[in-house]
């Protein structure tokens, strides 16, 4: 058996296009079969990924399997070199990418979850739903608050909001539905993208450095523009009228529910803070406020525990005994299969990157056809792959450009996704929620007008920041 092995590490070692890149000992395996067979793991997995409404495969499960039989492979060709310890470190250093994001993202998920509990987004949905509105001021609202909470709240939870208010609402009116969607997920994306913690793809280029937390803000007026253009288009095929009464609600923010709400901002200012001044990476700023709302969550568990047992009215709370409130549960409650898809794009991209299949793209995206083109290529890519793969790659070839173009990529990154509903988290979300109102082909016949501005978006960058 030891033979046996000898004589494959061997012949693999002599095989064509297996050399040494630099004198750092780094292997060139980008025309060796091991670096074909990382790539047709990768796209076997991400078709997978795809194809995931249609075969009701978890994203996660062929991503973490890919990411794993990459580095495998390539610790395999490295194993008889005698520089395992390059492996190593390409590893760590990924890793330690993913956890940063990962716990970052965890304590966000923690509080949207604690603010769900407590009622306080069903608040808004309960008031939009009393005011009487028509189905156009409808259409703006809703398109206008998904543009505004995105930029706090994550593109993907502020879009579920704003599809269940249209939803309640406009049950009469397909059109008003599907027109609705459309605008929700346009203003989900656009307003995630002028801001780190809208997105991931700007939190991603936060935390990795590449901009200061201020830079991302002047990417506002282009964004609006991105909601605007589609927007005012769409409005004029809008039913008139007004949606039928609904029956009225009684239900308002639990206790406790807009002290989440401040503490979440507080967690926010926490993390920029520990970024600005102290130079600590954001994550830790926003652990920190995770024990913000854990201190909070004792205190309103107690609390609630007592009311409950005087024989107060109050509901219980969504602890497993049914008794006051957990923050365990809502972390308990974060999106796991988001999180460790995370795990096995960062991973996998990384191994490709360290294989030199990015070097490769690199050279001929950002040095044969310029940045300007190629960043507003990436937008076109990210409406058909997943926008983190795609931003992570980006990072890992990490051009040499200015602010400007990083922003720009940035931009069309987080934008380009609303392009066609399947491009974003967001829009296959709602193709879910509004199954069979809001679908891949009635977002498809109004890609012309959200690319036209998506294009005006990257003209107002170029003209204001440029």
């Amino acid at each position: 058996m030891n033979k046996a092995m000898a004589v494959l590490s061997a012949a693999m070692l002599l095989s064509p296009g297996l050399v040494w890149a630099n004198p750092d000992q780094t292997l060139n395996l980008i025309a060796h079969p091991i670096g074909y067979a990382a790539i047709v793991i990768f796209v076997i997995a991400y078709i997978l990924v795809m194809l995931e409404e249609k075969i009701h495969l978890a994203k996660s499960k062929p991503m973490l399997l890919a990411a794993g039989l990459i580095w495998i492979l390539v610790a395999w060709i490295y194993r008889g070199t005698g520089s395992n310890g390059e492996v190593e470190a390409a590893i760590r250093h990924n890793f330690l990418e993913y956890a940063e994001l990962f716990f970052f993202l965890l304590v966000a998920m923690t509080y949207i979850n604690a603010m769900l509990e407590r009622g306080v987004f069903d608040q808004l949905r309960i008031w939009l739903l009393g005011k009487g509105y028509g189905y156009r001021q409808l259409f703006w609202i809703t398109g206008i608050l998904a543009f505004c909470i995105s930029p706090v709240a994550d593109n993907l939870t502020t879009a579920l909001i704003m599809c269940a208010v249209v939803l309640a609402v406009g049950r009469d009116s397909a059109r008003f539905v599907s027109l609705s969607c459309i605008n929700i997920v346009v203003g989900a994306n656009a307003g995630g993208a002028f801001s780190p913690f809208g997105d991931i793809t700007t939190l991603m280029v936060w935390q990795k450095g590449i901009l200061p937390f201020q830079d991302f803000f002047q990417l506002f007026l282009p964004a609006v523009v991105n909601f605007l253009v589609p927007a005012t288009l769409m409005h004029f095929a809008l039913p008139n009228g007004k949606p039928g009464q609904p029956e009225t609600y009684d239900k308002v923010i639990r206790p406790g529910g807009l002290t989440i709400c401040a503490l979440f901002l507080l967690t926010i200012a926490t993390a920029i803070s520990f970024h600005q001044f102290l130079h600590i990476p954001p994550v830790f700023g926003m652990m920190t406020g995770l024990g913000y709302l854990k201190l909070f969550g004792f205190y309103l568990k107690r609390h609630e525990e007592y009311h409950w047992n005087e024989g107060s009215e109050t509901p219980p709370g969504d602890s497993p005994a049914g008794r006051g409130f957990n923050v365990f549960s809502h972390i308990a409650r974060a999106e796991w299969d988001t999180l460790f898809f995370f795990y096995g794009v960062i991973m996998a991209v990384g191994g490709l990157g360290f294989i030199g299949y990015l070097g490769i793209v690199s050279t001929t995206l950002y040095g044969d056809l310029g940045p300007t083109f190629a960043n507003a290529m990436i937008g076109v890519i990210s409406a058909l792959v997943d926008n983190i793969p795609v931003m992570f790659a980006v990072l890992t070839m990490n051009p040499d450009m200015p602010d400007y173009q990083w922003l720009l990529v940035t931009l069309t990154a987080g934008v380009g996704g609303s392009l066609l509903s399947i491009g974003s988290a967001a829009g296959v979300a709602l193709m879910g929620q509004a199954r069979g109102q809001y679908t891949f082909l009635s977002h498809l016949k109004w890609t012309p007008a959200i690319a036209l501005g998506y294009v005006a978006s990257i003209g107002v960058h170029l003209l204001l920041n440029g």
